[in-house]
């Protein structure tokens, strides 16, 4: 036997032996995510196609961190053309003399010398940036390291093999690959053309060898999200985002609410635990993890993932048609601890309940996820089986939920006074009873109805729609809360509860249009209300101000000469999208410098406020809006604005907080505004 024919079967078994057990572990994945429940994939193909090329082949997301961005565009384009190079030297080692059949062959070679040299610096860049910058968001243990060596070890044996094939067959250098042309130069001269093949196939193998280790490692590492994240993005949501499931309370087979069991979640949910990067992005942009919470999305992405491969391995581990040592990405004492013993419970010993109530549902780990993953509707989801199954809640949180069960306000205060704003001070805002034809129903919410504060807002906007002669009315004692508190703090059977009664009330007075200044019932109404039979326009305070200055009919005139920084509210900007309205009002008023603060916009950090936290203490770390508070006045500003009551009252504690409330005024929009106008009391 030759050594050839040799070199032919080795390859060929170790390579059958490498995909075989690639294929196993990879279907094993794929049951894990079939015990999920059945998800919703209908959807407009071609948005998800176009935002599949913007982000998969466009790498959007991971350009916002232009370092890292463009060293991971260098190394997935890379990749995809050494393929092509992979190929062709399998190819020249098991067809000694001959190559890839590829047109214009030595530009073929001078393309993947110079990728397996822009790869090679990307990679020691990766390595940098771990080991020696040491980026807080990335983990530097073992597993990194070995991704990192392999990386490495992959570019260096493709130059060498092509440095020795030099020696073994030309003897000679050629300008089509000029870096294993230099590599070579030490050798030629003095090594032998025998000892040149036989270094060629040291290199070869050791390519060979790297290669089939990463084949076989892949799919059982965080690298997995290398055939994920593509199918992830893919199928990612094109309704509201984080939009949470309803949960049908007439279905008497149902016997516990929210999710405890991680075969609970659906199918696209799981998908995304195996999509995660482990970039760290999320949790950089964390206002829980940013301020010493316990929370780290990418944390509990992880937790999610092993606990899933675990339990799917003991699931399956009867299953005839599934290979045993397809388990093999979770421990193997875990496995067999889960297969002949009680399985864990997600919500204590896989997830923490101080995790879960840390997080302010803002969507920034979202928004900075470039594989397109979500975390907070897993993260409510398990808050509606503490608070619905098990009845765990804080106290304050309990109490909240009580007072808008039977006020239908979070401070229990009297629902007959929920209108008592509307008739004091300079203005009278009328009610569906006393105005039958209005444009718009003026939803004032729970802020802007108690809260002394927010009703200065509420006050503001309705003179400014008089002003403007837009017709409205609001419900008056007859309105509710919107529910969003009580669905973010895990109670879904109180939001459905209110949410039929506001729907029932909405249709009973004909309104068409609902415009409120708090983003959190604006959100619930355009994106919520929908599934339980809202069929209304709904707008945001800014953006009917913003109509009416562009139509000119509220004309800014007076000069307010401050220097304001805007604050964007997580449930007004990422989760609808609205950035421009309130700049746009704030930009047509004399005298006002709008300067931005380092995150603002997508990039903006949450006041605290948000997923029911306003009603609770945070008793973890540093406080939220104290953290926000100090990113606006670093920008030395002496107005920080808002359009939203639950954001402008964390920041005013904040400046309180701060000893700076004197010199930093906090005002919304309509107020600004209405300054300008003249028109305020």
């Amino acid at each position: 036997m030759s050594l050839l024919t040799l070199n032919w079967i080795i390859f060929v078994l170790v390579a059958g032996m490498a995909f075989y057990l690639f294929g196993s572990v990879v279907y094993a994945r794929y049951v894990y995510v079939r015990l999920g429940k059945p998800a919703d994939l209908q959807r407009d193909w071609s948005v998800a196609f176009r935002e599949f090329m913007v982000n998969v082949f466009g790498q959007k997301k991971l350009l916002k961190d232009k370092k890292s961005g463009w060293m991971h565009v260098v190394m997935f384009y890379g990749f995809i053309l050494i393929q092509l190079g992979a190929l062709d030297l399998f190819w020249k080692g098991l067809a000694p003399g001959s190559h890839l059949p590829v047109p214009f062959y030595p530009g073929f070679l001078l393309l993947q010398e110079l990728t397996t040299f822009f790869v090679l610096l990307a990679t020691l860049y990766a390595f940098y940036r771990r080991y020696i910058e040491k980026l807080a968001r990335l983990k530097r243990g073992w597993k990194a390291g070995i991704v990192i060596i392999l990386l490495t070890t992959l570019m260096f044996s493709i130059l060498f093999s092509a440095t020795f094939e030099k020696i073994a067959i030309s003897g000679q250098v050629e300008i089509w690959t000029p870096i294993s042309s230099l590599l070579a130069l030490p050798f030629l001269g003095w090594m032998s053309p025998e000892t040149g093949e036989a270094l060629f196939y040291a290199a070869w193998w050791l390519h060979a060898l790297v290669v089939f280790t990463f084949l076989v490692y892949v799919p059982q590492s965080k690298h997995f999200h290398l055939l994920v994240a593509p199918i992830n993005v893919l199928l990612k949501r094109q309704d509201a985002p984080s939009k949470l499931k309803l949960i049908d309370f007439e279905d008497e087979t149902v016997e516990e609410y929210g999710v405890n069991k991680i075969e609970d979640f659906d199918q696209k949910q799981l998908m995304d635990l195996y999509a995660c990067v482990e970039c760290g992005r999320c949790t950089n942009m964390c206002p829980a993890s940013g301020t010493g919470k316990t929370l780290s999305p990418m944390d509990l992405i992880v937790k999610l993932r092993d606990h899933l491969t675990e339990t799917g391995a003991a699931i399956t581990s009867q299953t005839p048609w599934v290979p045993s040592f397809a388990f093999g990405g979770a421990n193997q004492a875990a496995l067999e601890s889960a297969a002949g013993s009680e399985r864990k419970q997600l919500i204590g010993e896989v997830i923490t309940e101080q995790e879960l109530w840390a997080c302010t549902t803002c969507r920034n780990c979202e928004d900075a996820c470039p594989v397109s993953n979500e975390h907070v509707d897993k993260i409510l989801d398990m808050r509606r089986y503490l608070v619905m199954t098990e009845g765990k809640m804080e106290p304050e949180v309990s109490r909240t939920m009580q007072n808008i069960e039977r006020q239908g306000n979070p401070w229990g205060i009297s629902k007959k006074d929920r209108a008592k704003w509307a008739n004091e001070g300079d203005v009278v805002v009328p009610t569906v009873k006393e105005e039958k034809e209005f444009e718009y129903l003026f939803f004032v919410g729970s802020m802007g109805s108690y809260d002394n504060r927010s009703q200065k807002i509420a006050r503001s906007f309705a003179r400014l729609l008089q002003h403007a002669g837009v017709k409205f009315a609001i419900l008056g004692n007859k309105e509710k809360n919107s529910g969003d508190t009580a669905r973010r703090l895990g109670n879904e059977f109180l939001f459905q509860q209110l949410a039929g009664e506001n729907i029932a009330l909405f249709e009973k007075h004909n309104v068409e249009k609902i415009v409120t200044i708090d983003p959190h019932a604006y959100n619930t109404f355009k994106n919520e209300y929908p599934d339980l039979g809202l069929n209304a326009k709904v707008y945001h305070h800014s953006e009917v101000l913003a109509e009416l200055v562009d139509q000119g009919k509220l004309k800014p005139m007076k000069e307010v000469k401050e220097r304001i920084t805007y604050h964007d509210s997580c449930y007004l900007g990422r989760y609808n999208g609205k950035y421009d309205p309130p700049r746009f009002v704030l930009s047509h008023i004399p005298g006002l410098e709008l300067v931005e603060m380092e995150r603002n916009r997508e990039n903006g950090m949450c006041c605290g406020a948000g997923g029911g936290l306003m009603w609770m203490e945070e008793k973890e770390g540093t406080r939220v809006n104290i953290a926000r508070t100090e990113q606006a006045l670093a920008v030395k500003p002496t107005m920080i604005g808002s359009a939203c009551p639950y954001c402008l009252t964390m920041l005013s504690d904040g400046t309180k907080a701060k000893e700076v409330e004197d010199q930093v005024q906090t005002m919304d929009v309509a107020e600004i505004l209405e300054l300008s106008i003249g028109i305020s009391s």
